[in-house]
Order: C-alpha cells, then structure tokens, then sequence
C-alpha cells in the first residue's frame, strides 16, 4: 500500500510506503526539515503541522499542548498511514525555491533470487538429492553385494548412471540397509562437470527425502555470512553473521598475509576462520531445528586470501610480483577436512576465483547477478576495502581489483563507523541556511558517519558549495558550522548537546581526501578497463552494484561525487552480498553451478599495477566528480545552476 504525501508551501509531492517515517520522506522529496538529532524525537526541530490526513505517532513532549490540538508533530517520529497534506512551519522556509533544486534521490531496486522461476525454467535441480529406494532384500538366489543391490536399483528404477561410492561409505552399508529392511534414502551429488560421475555420498535407513539442507557461507574480510536452505523448497531457514576472528590479526588481506608468513600463522588464520564458520553453523541449524547429518552439502566463497586461509594454503605470493594464486580451481572435498563441524558425508564446495586479488566472491557474485548470461553490457562493483569490478555480457567479461580504501566502511575518517545504531546514514543541507538535516540509524542520537552517509554528505557539501571540487571549504561562507580546528578545516555536522558521544561530530578535509582517493580508485578502475578494451563510460547499459551498503547509497550522490558513472537510476540493481547469493544458489540449482568454470574462463583479468593508463585515470579522479566534467555532464549542469 502506498500514499502520497503533499508538503507545503514548497508544493512538493512524492509517493511513499505505508508506514513510511515523515521526514525520510521529507528528505526524498528534497524537503528540508530542520533536524539535528538524526530522528530521535529528542532535538524536537523537526515539527511540521498535519493539514489532512493521518499518521501513527509523532506525539513528544517537545510539543505543547496547544501543538498537539493544532496538528503539529515530528516529523521523525510520525509514520505515514494515509494520503497527507503536510504545511513544513516558516522556520523551515528559508529560500524555497532554491530547495526545489536539490538533486533527484534514489536507490538501486534490489535484485534476488525467485526460486519459482528457477522451477519454472526448469533450474531448481539441487546438486545433491535424496532418493527413497525400497531394495529387494538380500535372499537365497539374489546374493548380490550390497553396493551392487543399490546401484542397480537407482539405474533401472530412477535412470540413474555413472555412480560411485567411497570406500568409507562402502564400510557402513551393510548395516545400515538392513536397519529398516533394505529400505533406505540414498543421497546423490551431481558433478560439477557434465562428464562427471554421480557420487552416491551417503545411505541412510527409512525414508528421509524430507530433510534434505545444505549451507551458503561468504567469507568476507571483515563479516562472515551463512544461510541454511530447505533443498526441497528452496527456503531460506535461518541466517547468521559473525565478525571474523582473523581480524585480530590484521584488519585487511595484506596484513593476514604477512602474518601468515611468521611461524604458525598460517595454522592460527585457518583455526579461526573455521571456529567462526562453524559457530555460524552451529547458530542457524539451531534456529532451523535440523540436525547437522541431514546438511548434504555447504558451499563457501571469499576473496582469494581468504579462501586460501580457508583452505589452510599459504598465500604469500598473492602479494608478491607477479602476484600469484596457488589455485583458480578447487575440487570438491569432505567438509570435515578442513575441520568444519559438519557431517562426514557433508560435500564442501569453494567458488573458485580468477586472479590473486579477484576472489571467489566475485565469480559467486557474478553467477547471481546473471551478468555472464546477458547481452547487455553491465558494469558489476563491489564495492568495499578491497574493490572488485567487472565489465562485460554473455560473450566476454574483463576484471580487476582496485584498493580503495577503508572510507566506505567508516575506516580512514575522523567519525567514521559501520552503519550500526546512531550513525548517520542521510543528510540534506539547507542552500541558505547551511544548516543540516540528518537521519541515522535506528533514529538514535547521532555517534558517527557510516560509508553511504559519508557519500550523501560529501555531494550535499559540494552541491550547496560548502567544498569545492578539491574537497576544501569554502572559509568565506556566513556560517558557524565551517571552522578551523587544531589547523584543520571542518563543517560540524551535529554539535556535542545532539550527539552520543558527548563532542561534536564532523567531517573534516583530510576525511574528505580519503573519500575522495577511495572512489577515485574505483571510478578510475572502470575507466582503465573501459580503456583497454576500446569503450567508453557512456556504452555501459547497466550497473550492478554489489557489497555492504550498496542498496542505502543514494544513486545521485555517488553519481554527484563520481563513484559511480553518470547512468539512469533505473538502469542501476543492487544485488546485496552478492557472494552469499551465488553460494545459495550453488545450492539449489546444478545446472548453473556447472557453469562457473565457463564464466572463469570467459574472464580476463588486469593488473592495475602494471596497466599504464590506470595512475592517468587515478589522478584525474581526485576531484569531485572528476577533472574532467564531460564525464558528468549532467551533474555539471546541476551544479552550475545551484550555485546561480
């Protein structure tokens, strides 16, 4: 259900969801509404008067009485749950006209997976499936062997062919089949390659089709992410993210693979990020109510250190020239090898990657996006610490690893912080005024500025030309907010009586800087590939956005401040953790999981290091958008008529 909400004198409309918070939709209708504490009913500036319509909540003590029988409410507090006419009061009427001006926001629609339409194409065939087999029992005249009796009856029964059976297996059937009087459930793994054999990897008495699981796990850097799925429907059961434990090692790849290098630090980094797997597993077959032999399979992928961390690999020579993984490809093994606690006959899959630092997690993000299956030409980035992009469609892809930095994970600046409670996630500023209006999560009094509020931030100051293009302020503006502290220029952005943290909360030049170098390595990045591969930015046809807080970043800034390309919002998806969907969908659908060795192989990879047009990219980046504003034509339109 939707409702349009009408502000006042401003003239403004815009459709929201129901239940919708006020003056988010304030802000995405360009509306500015005084607002310092981030939405927490507690600065109690955000007041505006409901003229008809109605809404839930929005009632605080920061209002009289007399506000109250009148219409006001706050804005922060108040959802939306009918057709609104809302009047925003004259203290927040300076220069409406120029408000109007303000750039278009929007966020990239989401893109999942719809497990009907793999049905429907015919795709949800699991790698590994149950198969109730009622055996003609072992009598005098068919003493056939055991292992025999259940082949046979899969191929004649079930067209099954080309089976084997390990030897552990082999060692548990004769009792096993006899627990329920030959009747029994064989499990089944289909081989990744179509030349393969089907494995039979385990036999259980009864009939058990019924329970049939297996697990997706990203292995990220930072996070690691894990889902149970039900293999009969599909269905997600439970999910559950940690912190991995290597971080106390070292926060990024380099500093893990030189402390690989030093004694049993290889053996350390391995224990831990098996100890954080497992309690992630131990934590969502719990919230499944499943039991961990009825898990078939799990599938895992991460950045090429972390999968050969995983997989207990030394990964010194990914960081030395020529920067060298041990694998591309690994074969698929026993999960209990590798010390998870899962069960014997439990298959672990690893995505397999293309290059030192474009991991699997990128190929895993690649196969969900279904980039590598489309005949447009489709920018895909993660974007995060270690930046992943690819460039391509069904016939080619070319790909590359950009350091960009900790600035959009909250790293690298002064109040920097993941996008937990109280940080600051959307801001408008008043062009007049210069006065802020911010929104954090969790509607929580402000204690920080997480990755895509630092974005919507920086486009804001360049729009109302509080920076320029260099991400220095402009010192000559009529405001209290720009000041010089301990040398260094900063705009405050909620002062200390609004905050958590009991000071000031800004951003600051060298905070802008480390913006600025961040996405002018993942803007420059796309720029080199297009380079070596004889395009331009305005051949690009989609974008596909991947990584923590890509569907929270608001299209237009990352476009304003040139992280992104200039493109059409609707042209731009948002895949979410692109490599835990690749791995879910390794688990449900064989016929595409055959087909991530020919997406590796359609991939080819450069090194920025050693590709010479990339530091000439780099350099012109360093501005917002970018030295060079033929890119950003249209943005450069918009900015010259704001500051009119």
């Amino acid at each position: 259900m939707t409702h349009t909400i009408q502000f006042l004198p401003h003239n403004k409309q815009i459709t929201v969801a129901d239940g919708e918070s006020l003056i988010r939709a304030a802000m995405e209708a360009g509306v500015h509404i005084n607002a310092s504490c981030g939405g927490g009913g507690v600065c109690g500036k955000c007041r505006v008067r409901i003229e008809s319509g109605e809404v839930e909540g929005g009632i605080s003590e920061k209002l009289t009485d007399q506000d109250r029988e009148k219409g006001y409410r706050l804005a922060c507090l108040a959802k939306v749950t009918s057709d609104l006419t809302v009047r925003i009061p004259v203290e927040s009427e300076v220069e409406t006209s120029r408000l109007t001006q303000t750039m278009d926001r929007h966020t990239a629609r989401a893109m999942t997976v719809n497990v009907e339409d793999l049905k429907q194409d015919g795709l949800f065939i699991p790698p590994v499936e149950k198969i109730y087999l009622e055996l003609d029992p072992a009598v005098e005249g068919d003493n056939r062997a055991d292992v025999a009796r259940i082949m046979h009856h899969l191929r004649i029964h079930h067209d099954e062919h080309r089976l084997t059976m390990d030897l552990s297996l082999i060692r548990r059937v004769p009792d096993i089949i006899r627990q329920e009087n030959f009747n029994v459930t064989a499990t089944i793994l289909r081989p990744v390659r179509e030349d393969g054999k089907n494995e039979i990897i385990n036999i259980e008495p009864g009939d058990t089709t019924n329970r049939n699981f297996a697990i997706a796990v990203d292995i990220g850097t930072t996070t690691v992410f894990g889902q149970v799925m039900d293999l009969q429907s599909g269905e997600v059961l439970a999910q559950q993210g940690e912190f991995n434990a290597q971080i106390s090692y070292g926060e990024d790849v380099i500093s893990r693979i030189m402390y690989a290098e030093k004694g049993d630090g290889l053996a350390t980094l391995h224990k831990r990020v098996v100890e954080t797997i497992n309690k992630i597993i131990k934590g969502i077959i719990k919230k499944a109510k499943i039991d961990t032999h009825e898990v078939s399979t799990i599938t895992m992928a991460g950045n090429s250190t972390m999968t050969q961390l995983l997989l207990n690999i030394n990964p010194s020579y990914i960081r030395r020239d020529p920067y060298v993984p041990a694998s591309i490809l690994y074969p698929p093994f026993h999960a209990t090898e590798i010390g998870l606690e899962l069960a014997e006959h439990t298959t672990a899959l690893v995505y397999p990657g293309v290059s030192s630092y474009v991991g699997g997690d990128i190929i895993s993000g690649i196969m969900a996006s279904g980039m590598y299956r489309s005949p447009e030409l489709t920018l895909y980035m993660d974007i995060g610490t270690n930046a992943e992009i690819a460039i391509g469609h069904q016939e080619w892809m070319v790909c590359t690893a950009a350091s960009a930095g900790p600035a959009f994970e909250g790293g690298g600046v002064k109040f920097g912080m993941r996008a937990a409670k109280g940080a600051v996630e959307d801001v408008s500023i008043n062009p007049a005024t210069y006065e802020p209006m911010i929104i954090t999560v969790g509607n929580e009094k402000a204690k920080g500025i997480c990755g895509s509020g630092l974005i919507t931030l920086a486009a804001r100051l360049l729009e109302t030309g509080i920076i320029d293009s260099r991400g220095k302020f402009n010192q000559e503006l009529d405001t209290l907010r720009i000041r010089q502290t301990d040398e260094i220029w900063e705009y405050v952005l909620v002062y200390e009586k609004d905050t958590q943290i009991e000071r000031d909360i800004t951003i600051t030049e060298p905070d802008l800087d480390n913006l600025i170098r961040a996405k002018g390595a993942m803007y420059s990045a796309a720029l080199t590939l297009l380079d070596e591969i004889g395009l331009k930015v305005n051949d690009i046809e989609r974008i596909i956005l991947a990584g923590g807080f890509g569907s929270y970043v608001d299209l237009a800034s990352a476009i304003t401040i040139g992280l992104l390309p200039e493109i059409e919002p609707d042209k731009v998806t948002y895949l979410g953790n692109g490599s835990l969907l690749g791995c879910r969908i390794n688990c449900l659908t064989n016929s595409l999981r055959q087909q991530v060795t020919q997406v590796v192989n359609m991939m080819t990879n450069f090194e920025l290091a050693s590709t010479p047009s990339y530091m000439d990219h780099y350099m012109g980046a360093l501005f917002l958008p970018h030295t060079e504003l033929n890119y950003f034509p249209k943005i450069k339109a918009k900015l010259e008529a704001l500051r009119k």
